[in-house]
């Protein structure tokens, strides 16, 4: 096995892998994971609000931006551009607590983590040479969960040892550079010819009627995730006798979010995608409800558990389909729905600041984001035969 050769499936899954940390761990999910140690004594919960949204409106921009990015080489330039902005807005929360900067940046860390995202896996898909991309694009997706993981714990370490906020910034920028350098030298296009780059037409035929319910309902999943996914640790602390929780309830989400891919693409493999998506869409409305019901710590740690092993996996499972479905297009469809993701993701912060600020409260804001989602999966349900 060569890690450096870069037609090696092992390499390019393990460059893609790397640059999920990078674009959806540094860039995204870090912020998550010190968000609790952030509120203490530098932000606001409406502005940590705002930056949520903003982080995923540069999401959103990236993710328009990708459906036009037709020809190999472009999606390589803009994916290494990507990596290289992670890193930097990265290092800028590391830096600086100028607000405006941090607007900046969050703005410019989400197109990144778009690029790294929705680019680097079109690249990934592209590259491997296997009869069945289903099964390892499980594995490349189980990067979110290791995303999650890996920044987490990297964070609970500099804090562990008497680090700042700032400290735990820095760390995770010199982790991403080394992981960012990785991917750029894998992902990318031989010289050889072996892997052409040859531009494609764009075809509005991909987008049938299957498309755009997966579309609508990728939206409602952008909405479930987002809240849990921004306020997770927050929302855990905010419980009775559960201050000092969420931690461990985050630290859940990443664990159940690594296996979680490989698990449920096998289940979409022998029972069918459409299925699965709607049986995890149910088990995440579960998760998302249990704060709201309950202030028990361990059903508090299933719902870290649900969060973790559905979000990653309908990641996945709704990409891998979209690609499926766009046969020859897969960044156009993966593109579309990520788009449609991420308008559910800059929706979802916003909402949730205002019930809360209004009710004093999580609960109204989850319940909200539950009923969502059950709504998305009944659309997957009521339209599973035009799939």
């Amino acid at each position: 096995m060569d890690l450096l050769n870069r037609n090696h499936p092992i390499a390019i899954l393990l460059a893609g892998i790397l640059a999920l940390i990078v674009g959806v761990g540094a860039a995204r999910f870090a912020f998550t994971a010190l968000l609790p140690a952030m509120l203490e004594n530098t932000l606001s919960l409406r502005f940590s609000g705002v930056l949520a949204s903003l982080n995923y409106v540069g999401y959103l921009s990236g993710a328009i931006f990708a459906i036009f990015l037709k020809d190999l080489n472009a999606k390589v330039r803009f994916f290494r551009i990507g990596m290289v902005l992670c890193v930097l807005t990265t290092l800028v929360l590391a830096t600086t607590t100028d607000e405006w900067v941090w607007l900046v940046s969050r703005i410019i860390a989400g197109f990144g983590a778009a690029m790294a995202l929705v680019v680097g896996s079109a690249i990934v898909m592209t590259k491997l040479n296997m009869a069945d991309k289903t099964k390892a694009m499980g594995i490349h997706f189980s990067g979110i969960g290791f995303s999650i993981l890996v920044t987490d714990l990297l964070s609970r370490l500099v804090m562990q040892f008497g680090g700042s906020w700032q400290h735990a910034w820095l760390i995770l920028t010199l982790m991403a550079t080394a992981a960012a350098g990785y991917s750029m030298y894998i992902l990318r296009v031989e010289p050889s010819g072996t892997e052409p780059a040859k531009a494609t037409s764009f075809d509005f035929s991909v987008f049938t009627r299957a498309v755009w319910v997966l579309v609508f309902a990728y939206f409602t999943e952008g909405l479930g995730m987002v809240v849990q996914g921004t306020f997770l640790p927050d929302i855990i602390n905010s419980l009775e006798g559960l201050e000092g929780f969420g931690g461990y309830a985050w630290t859940a989400v990443g664990l159940a979010g690594i296996p979680s891919c490989i698990l449920w693409m096998r289940a979409a493999h022998r029972f069918g995608s459409v299925t699965i998506i709607i049986v995890t869409m149910l088990l995440q409305v579960a998760g998302i409800l249990i704060p709201v019901l309950t202030n028990n710590p361990w059903l508090n740690l299933l719902s870290g558990l649900l969060f973790g092993g559905t979000f990653v996996a309908l990641v996945a499972l709704f990409m891998t389909l979209g690609g499926k479905l766009a046969g020859h297009h897969p960044v156009v469809v993966m593109g579309a729905i990520t788009t449609a993701y991420g308008i559910g993701q800059v929706s979802g912060p916003l909402y949730s600041v205002a019930l809360v600020e209004h009710f004093g409260s999580y609960s109204y804001a989850l319940v909200l984001t539950a009923a969502f989602v059950a709504f998305g999966a009944m659309l997957m349900a009521v339209n599973r035969r035009h799939f």
